[in-house]
């Protein structure tokens, strides 16, 4: 416990707003990070983190019975990075004719190590719901049916939907790669 968080009394459960803020401190920068590293923009990341810890109040205020921690706030933070994908998303479809997409179903042995620099690069020029998909299932390793649940999609429709995007990844690192050389 941190010197911010008052003690309760012996036989009491733990006061989860006290909890949330012996957290806080040592937790902002582990959210902060887990968010930066997956949407590369420091405002973004920055506002996200700032909803998170938002959320987190809100939910100790509402008397939420989950208990407040690391764990319970990246699952958070991971909320709302799907949540900003989707409405990202949603304002794109707004403001263009989405064309359909040209599913590229042959399966590669693409087995070459990406630069980490180029491949971050790649992900920001993807659609969100792209980065989304490739970014829960293969930096946060979630099996394809929690990351169906997170994008509100079917198993069968966000197995499609990482085919097509990486197919995307694959076409637009391509492209950088002909560009750099």
């Amino acid at each position: 416990m941190s010197d911010h968080a008052p003690a309760s009394a012996p036989g009491e459960p733990p006061d989860p707003g006290a909890e949330l803020l012996a957290l806080y401190d040592g937790a902002i920068s582990h959210v902060y990070g887990y968010l930066l590293s997956r949407c590369g923009t420091v405002s973004l990341a920055e506002d996200l983190t700032a909803e998170t810890l938002l959320a987190a109040v809100d939910a100790v205020r509402r008397g939420t019975p989950t208990r407040v921690s690391l764990p319970w706030l990246v699952g958070v933070a991971r909320h709302k990075l799907v949540d900003h994908w989707r409405r990202q998303a949603r304002e794109e479809r707004g403001l263009r004719a989405v064309g359909t997409d040209d599913p590229d179903r042959h399966e590669d042995e693409w087995d070459v190590h990406l630069d980490a620099l180029r491949a971050r690069h790649t992900l920001e020029e993807l659609s969100p719901v792209h980065r989304a998909v490739l970014t829960l299932r293969y930096l946060d390793d979630l099996p394809v049916p929690e990351v169906a649940t997170l994008v509100d999609r079917s198993v069968h429709a966000t197995e499609g939907l990482l085919v097509r995007a990486r197919a995307a990844f694959r076409r637009a690192y391509g492209a950088q790669e002909a560009t750099d050389a």
